[in-house]
């Protein structure tokens, strides 16, 4: 199994002849390394409804046959645009053939802007555990620090985590490294943060402040291999 940072959010996992994209946010993302283009993802996974994680999500499902995982509300909206989904929510877990995703709380907004500049509800924002291959990964998607973290840990034995450090929007160094603690994961991998100028960090400030995780600061298309 391959799993590949690609800058903001962007994450992408390669497992049993299928290609994952969590959050395809490419067009308009200055720190990925992505084109759509050269894109072409089996499973499209979402983690909430902003402009800066949907991205290129319709495009790409519709170029690709893509098949699109994200809570009811923006699946909903997604089939509307003809993109084919699968609904699910927060707290439900479901087998798919490359392997088990569940959807955990998160706290944030999931509002999509139109270009007719209208902001549509899109349901409750959600982190991702992906059951692959044996491992435990899990993208925090956009949130605050929360003590329930603590009960994902211990329900699930993490081995890879995405956490957002930007601050501002979701949590920042201090708060990121308190959730990396709750969830006890093996490793921790820095996201969501240097896209915009409210969400500058130094990554490597907040690997250093990891007490019971391995940090690794992964630059765009960096892969850890399982």
């Amino acid at each position: 199994m391959k799993i590949s940072y690609h800058g903001h959010s962007v994450v992408k996992i390669e497992t049993n002849g299928k290609t994952i994209l969590i959050d395809p946010f490419i067009n308009g993302n200055e720190l990925t390394d992505l084109k759509v283009d050269d894109e072409k993802p089996d499973v499209i996974i979402l983690t909430h409804g902003h402009n800066d994680h949907v991205g290129d999500t319709v495009e790409l499902a519709k170029k690709n046959d893509s098949l699109v995982i994200a809570n009811h509300e923006l699946a909903t909206y997604l089939s509307w645009q003809l993109v084919k989904t699968h609904p699910m929510h927060v707290g439900g877990a479901y087998e798919f053939d490359f392997g088990k995703v569940k959807l955990t709380q998160a706290f944030h907004g999931s509002g999509l802007i139109t270009d007719g500049n209208e902001i549509i509800y899109m349901g409750m924002p959600a982190g991702v555990l992906l059951m692959i291959e044996g491992k435990t990964i899990f993208h925090a998607g956009d949130t605050g620090l929360f003590s329930d973290m603590k009960l994902i840990g211990e329900r699930h034995p993490i081995d890879l985590a995405f956490l957002p450090i930007g601050d501002n929007f979701t949590m920042g160094p201090e708060d990121a490294a308190t959730a990396a603690s709750f969830l006890k994961a093996k490793k921790v991998v820095p996201i969501h943060y240097d896209t915009f100028p409210p969400i500058k960090q130094d990554p490597h400030k907040f690997v250093e402040m990891l007490e019971d995780s391995e940090g690794q600061v992964m630059k765009a298309g960096d892969v850890i291999e399982y």
